[in-house]
């Protein structure tokens, strides 16, 4: 009987040990096969981040790669530069591109909104033109990350590293230096006029491609300024307006050709037009006594009246002198007060291909002297000097 129950019991153990062996064996593979697929997918990212300039992308990726198709070397100080980048997009499945500029050191771009735009008849080769400028030799151009998504669900993103660049100034000793850096520079037309009686106004019409005209000034004059700047980049238009000696005959000034590397001089000759030659005066109404004189006169002619109604008592004479008594009295009331919007442009004459004299680029708030063909006669104070000029009614505010 011993025997029987021995026997049955090693039975019952064999059974029971496999079964144990078998789960444990087969919780230790389980552990395993989870730490081999951790590693590969760590390594499938390691490689990713290694490929050319790339860094590791947010979502691991297959179907998108970006490069530089141009870049300038060597950079100038407030120079404008254009880089290009490329994408080459294998996937289908996206339906937006975002461009985001990350890590930059004084240096961000001028059209971070730029579009891209197929690369010829490549359906999925994109390029993108994005424009910087350089004010400091401490900068980095940002990294340029690209990102594509998918009913708005991030799908693939990539990192674009920034090149080298070198930088330096240009022409620090030279007085005649005007800041611009530009593939060309044209003057296509300058136009002068006297200003007062010992200056004149110069108005210079400028055209640039790949220039930094918002930067222009020309050294040795007090008074200048952007009248107009239209940036269609790469090709800019400035209308720029500087106060000379009365005397001056030319005005010179350099400019970097960065096609030619080299400083170009513009030499502009000053010729007086006479579109004024009547009106001349109300361009500075403190170097004018015409309207002082006015004022005196039709004063003196109220007076007359009035004695010659005191002595002749002739109610005519009554009459006049009340009529000119209201004349001189008008004449003495102060101009209204108006208010122009921002960025109003200032005519010398109130005619449509009149030169452009000033841009006011706050709520300025001048005097109103009169209206003439849609057009409002003005004085303004510039410092201690007040002016004339005409500005549109539009540019007027409405109480």
């Amino acid at each position: 009987m011993k025997k029987i129950v021995v026997l049955v019991f090693v039975l019952f153990s064999l059974v029971f040990s496999n079964d144990f062996i078998k789960e444990e064996s087969s919780v230790f593979n389980g552990s395993n096969d989870k730490n081999i697929n951790t590693i590969n997918e760590f390594t499938q990212e390691e490689k990713s981040a290694t490929e050319g300039v790339q860094s590791t992308p947010t979502v691991v990726s297959k179907n998108l790669y970006l490069s530089y198709k141009n870049y300038p070397k060597h950079i100038y100080k407030n120079q404008r530069f254009e880089v290009d980048v490329k994408a080459l997009i294998t996937r289908t499945n996206y339906d937006r591109i975002e461009t985001h500029f990350i890590d930059g050191i004084n240096m961000v771009p001028l059209n971070a909104q730029s579009q891209w735009e197929f690369e010829g008849n490549a359906k999925n080769v994109y390029v993108n033109k994005y424009y910087f400028k350089a004010y400091d030799s401490n900068f980095l151009l940002p990294t340029i990350e690209v990102k594509l998504y998918d009913n708005n669900v991030l799908v693939e993103s990539r990192k674009l590293l920034p090149p080298k660049i070198t930088f330096s100034e240009i022409a620090k000793g030279d007085i005649r230096f005007s800041n611009i850096i530009a593939q060309e520079l044209k003057v296509l037309n300058t136009k002068a006029k006297q200003y007062t009686n010992k200056q004149a106004l110069a108005i210079i019409d400028l055209e640039g491609k790949f220039s930094n005209f918002e930067d222009f000034y020309i050294k040795g004059f007090e008074e200048q300024g952007v009248t107009l700047i239209e940036d269609n980049y790469p090709n800019q238009h400035m209308i720029y307006y500087v106060v000379i000696p009365i005397h001056q005959k030319s005005i010179v000034f350099n400019y970097y050709n960065t096609s030619l590397k080299r400083l170009e001089i513009i030499n502009i000759p000053i010729k007086f037009e006479e579109e004024l030659v009547s009106t001349q005066t109300d361009l500075n109404p403190n170097n004018s006594s015409f309207e002082f004189y006015k004022k005196v006169a039709i004063g003196a002619i109220a007076v007359i009246f009035l004695v010659l109604f005191i002595w002749k008592r002739s109610y005519i004479y009554l009459i006049l002198f009340l009529l000119f008594a209201i004349a001189s009295m008008l004449f003495a009331i102060p101009n209204k007060s108006i208010k122009l919007k921002e960025n109003s442009v200032i005519y010398i004459l109130p005619t449509k291909n009149s030169t452009i004299f000033q841009k006011m680029t706050n709520h300025a708030l001048v005097e109103e002297m009169k209206r003439k063909n849609g057009f409002v006669k003005i004085m303004f104070k510039r410092g201690e000097d007040k002016f004339i000029g005409w500005v549109k009614e539009d540019d007027v505010i409405k109480d």
